[in-house]
């Protein structure tokens, strides 16, 4: 996980959003780059476009989840195990950060502070996109 929290930082660095870096490493990690896919992220950004709603930390993680169980083509088939990964990713989210912030929304996790931006959403992302990636494993979607 060291080399995820270093690319985080840089991606961070670089302005992308929580919801964006999840997609980006998702991308990565299959060997592709989709700018419009990361482009589209952005609409998760920071409570569902800056409204401070739902985190895009969760949001993201479950389109992480989408890229790789989801349905793209006409051909392909609808995969149950989404919707299973996706509650059980959802359930986890809760577990963990309402008890640490009181809530799954953005305004609620930073509480009105700018800096918690810088404290807790690196955190959130990386555990949050080790979490998607052990529910992929555990499904057969990573090899």
């Amino acid at each position: 996980m060291a080399d995820e929290m270093a690319r985080i930082t840089k991606l961070r660095a670089e302005g992308f959003h929580c919801s964006q870096i999840l997609i980006i490493l998702g991308l990565e990690r299959q060997g592709k780059t989709n700018p419009d896919l990361v482009r589209a992220m952005h609409g998760l950004a920071n409570g569902l476009g800056d409204c401070g709603r739902i985190c895009g930390v969760l949001t993201g993680a479950v389109c992480l989840l989408g890229l790789y169980a989801g349905r793209g083509e006409p051909q392909e088939q609808e995969n149950h195990l989404l919707n299973v990964m996706a509650q059980n990713l959802v359930d986890w989210f809760e577990d963990k950060y309402v008890q640490a912030y009181g809530g799954t929304d953005c305004r609620t996790i930073l509480n009105d502070d700018p800096w918690n931006k810088m404290l807790r959403c690196p955190t959130m992302v990386i555990e949050t996109y080790a979490r998607a990636m052990e529910l992929l494993e555990d499904n057969g979607f990573l090899k």
